[in-house]
């Protein structure tokens, strides 16, 4: 089955290019991103119908100004406030819904603003999505991290202050799989007192497994909430099934996880409606799971190895800022994180509003941190970039930067008892 074929990309036959072509080309040559294969759990759930209820019925365009006023005069926001907030109409209300942003913000988190970063173990794929430096077509530098190398990478790390790690591969069973997966995650419990994962969707028992590995939260983007739209840009893998991928939060939940995170990539559909069913997607779940922490992240396309081309579709800084401002205003208690695809100027800005995490001493290639870190050359290889970086400041130097904002740079507030 194709969902299971690993491509070398440094040694693409003529075959694999013919393959390739007609998955570009040939709708009929690609699954169906719609039926589950065999092996995955389908679980019995009404979010996704909530949501995309939500989504298939929003036009944004039929809100005027009165439309806003009243929402951003109302104490509680509503689902309909919320769509007001996020359409075109609410754009000359920038600076009012910053303020009541920020004023949710401070109620809420306080001045604190949460660090983090991420470590990349590996970056072989077996999905084909157009968008993406790591897709399996993309001739890049693949490497996976010995747990050895894992161990020396994570200490360099945590040697910097840092206390809290996201773990991230590309989608490749076949290389990274959850024993794989697991053991990193028990190397990160030596060194981070916080650790989270972003890799492919599991089921439900290889969410209980990682989470008795030490994982507390589950980072995964759906991506674009537009199934139709999904269909064109993952041609290949198992990432194309859109509603495993839609379900992946509830089974961590269910699988014993502490938190959850969501996000879609903007500027790959609408980015309205894309935002609109991000927020949902969190609404509807907290109801279902009051105990869960949440979070939403909002990262922007950004350019990739063999492709400056990538950039999102209608968002600017401004858009941006209004979809975070009106993710506030809707989940006052949501967490909130603005990646290093942004630059340190907006997101200097950003947490003094509505963020409330950002990454710090970034790298989205593998095996590269004692470069970086330390300024000491590695003898080992490194492994490619998924994706070019804005931000990229260091630690301490983000840490400053906070600090000389009047915020409060904070690496974890959880206690293990």
């Amino acid at each position: 089955m194709e969902n299971n074929f690993l491509i070398d990309s440094d040694q693409l036959t003529e075959t694999g290019l013919k393959r390739k072509h007609q998955l570009e080309t040939d709708p009929s040559a690609r699954i169906n991103h719609m039926e589950y294969l065999p092996g995955m759990d389908v679980i019995d759930s009404d979010i996704r119908k909530c949501v995309m209820e939500q989504f298939d019925s929003y036009d944004y365009s039929k809100y005027t100004a009165a439309d806003v006023r009243r929402a951003l005069a109302k104490d509680k926001c509503s689902v309909e406030d919320f769509k007001a907030l996020l359409s075109p109409a609410a754009e000359p209300f920038l600076e009012q819904m910053a303020e009541k942003a920020q004023r949710e913000t401070s109620k809420h988190f306080g001045n604190t603003v949460y660090l983090f970063t991420p470590i990349y173990i590996a970056n072989y794929c077996e999905n084909y999505c157009v968008y993406c430096g790591f897709n399996c077509y993309n001739k890049i530098k693949r490497l996976k991290l010995s747990y050895e190398q894992i161990e020396h990478e994570m200490k360099i790390i945590a040697e910097s202050g840092m206390e809290e790690i996201l773990i991230l591969t590309g989608e490749s069973p076949a290389k990274s799989d959850v024993k794989y997966i697991g053991e990193a995650c028990k190397i990160a419990r030596k060194y981070f007192r916080m650790v989270g994962i972003e890799i492919y969707p599991v089921n439900v028992e290889d969410y209980k497994y990682l989470h008795e590995c030490g994982v507390d939260y589950v980072t995964v983007f759906q991506e674009t909430y537009d199934s139709d739209k999904y269909e064109t840009l993952h041609l290949m893998g198992n990432k194309r099934i859109w509603p495993y991928r839609f379900d992946a939060q509830e089974r961590a939940l269910m699988g014993g996880m502490r938190g959850v995170a969501f996000s879609a990539l903007l500027g790959l559909s609408d980015f309205r409606k894309d935002a609109l069913a991000s927020a949902l997607h969190v609404y509807y779940l907290q109801r279902k799971y009051p105990y869960a922490e949440m979070s939403l992240s909002c990262p922007r396309l950004r350019p990739i190895i063999n492709n400056d081309t990538i950039n999102p579709l209608d968002v600017g800084e401004k858009q941006l800022c209004q979809i975070l401002c009106a993710y506030r205003i809707f989940l006052p208690f949501c967490g909130i994180t603005v990646s290093s695809r942004e630059t340190a100027q907006f997101r200097n800005g950003i947490v003094k509003i509505a963020a409330t995490k950002v990454s710090a001493g970034v790298s989205t290639g593998i095996g590269d941190h004692e470069e970086k870190y330390t300024g000491e050359q590695s003898n080992d290889p490194s492994g490619d970039e998924q994706f070019e970086i804005s931000d990229g400041r260091s630690l301490g130097k983000m840490y400053v930067d906070i600090s000389d904002e009047g915020l409060q740079p904070v690496f974890n507030d959880y206690i293990y008892v």
